[in-house]
């Protein structure tokens, strides 16, 4: 019996079973050459993380960030005389009283004090911001010694007891704003503003005010005007003499110069025309972004205080008042 062609058969048969494909394997995964098989570039690891609501994803302006502060002039000499009050102090029982919320110094041989109309009892007195000259035992006002202009929260303790009585005080007088003055925008004035109100109108519009009464700021080339108090930027930085040999900050200012005047003053208003006076900052800058951004952010949070009602600074001396002058931005 022949056998070789039984012998091909066989092998014809089982090469053919070889050539077949396998079923698929669910773990089976093609190289990463395989032109079925994720590229290697594109592998990602799975993420695990949850999503994130991202909301408002500016980042907040720092403090130094210009672009928020308020350009001058501000909202002096307008018809709007209720600025935005702020949260009121709470009270008790035995809060001292001074008679009214705005007080005055007033022209006398010496110094002018008030004191409370009413009888808190034993306790301690306080106040701030600094500037306020108070008698702690007996809550006595020494307003010639104060800074005017100004509004300040007083406290007092009632003695045996830990309780806080709070209310607020406005010393009226001029003041300046804590500002950054740009000349080449036409920023070249700075104004007052009164009883620290920025929203109350100027009350020496109509004459009966007095500025510099002692020339002590023209004496150094602060240019004010005697009747209206404003401050005059472009000839204090530039001179205001025919021969331009400079003005304050001299002949070629230099970046971060500053010099610090008195500027007395009278006034047409409750106090009587008492002689008052109050030392003002001014620096140069080249340029406004010479400035750091920690300058800029203490002006803008002074301001911003004034212009809602509070006290212009709950920690630091809010006085002098900084007044920047740059020539440009």
């Amino acid at each position: 019996m022949k056998t070789s062609p039984l012998i091909a058969l066989i092998l014809l048969i089982t090469v053919y079973g070889c050539e077949k494909k396998l079923p698929a394997d669910a773990n089976f995964r093609p190289m990463s050459s395989s032109p079925t098989g994720p590229q290697r570039d594109s592998i990602q690891p799975k993420d695990t993380t949850k999503p994130i609501s991202r909301g408002d994803t500016t980042k907040p302006g720092s403090q130094g960030d210009t672009a928020t502060i308020p350009t001058p002039p501000f909202p002096q000499q307008t018809a709007n005389t209720n600025p935005p009050s702020a949260p009121p102090a709470p009270t008790c029982p035995v809060l001292p009283i001074y008679g009214d919320t705005l007080i005055f110094t007033q022209p006398t041989g010496g110094d002018y004090i008030v004191n409370p109309v009413n009888s808190p009892g034993q306790g301690k007195f306080f106040a701030w911001p600094v500037g306020l000259d108070i008698d702690q035992n007996t809550g006595s006002i020494d307003l010639t010694q104060s800074q005017t202009g100004m509004r300040y929260v007083l406290g007092f303790v009632k003695t045996g007891t830990t309780d806080t009585c709070l209310s607020t005080l406005i010393v009226g007088g001029a003041a300046y704003y804590d500002s950054i003055y740009v000349l080449a925008d036409g920023q070249t004035t700075s104004a007052p503003y009164f009883e620290a109100n920025p929203y109350l109108p100027n009350p020496c519009l109509n004459g009966g005010c007095t500025f510099d009464v002692n020339g002590a700021a023209a004496a150094k080339k602060v240019i004010v005007n005697t009747t209206t108090g404003v401050i005059d930027l472009a000839k204090t930085v530039n001179g205001s003499g025919l021969l331009g040999l400079g003005g304050a900050f001299g002949l070629l200012p230099q970046n971060g110069s500053t010099i610090t005047v008195p500027i007395y003053y009278k006034l047409n208003d409750g106090s009587n025309e008492a002689l008052e006076m109050i030392q003002v900052q001014l620096q140069y800058f080249d340029s406004k972004s010479s400035v750091s951004s920690g300058v800029l952010g203490g002006i803008l949070n002074q301001v911003n205080n004034l212009l809602s009602g509070n006290i212009i600074s709950n920690s630091a001396n809010p006085r002098p008042p900084l007044i920047i002058i740059t020539r440009r931005e």
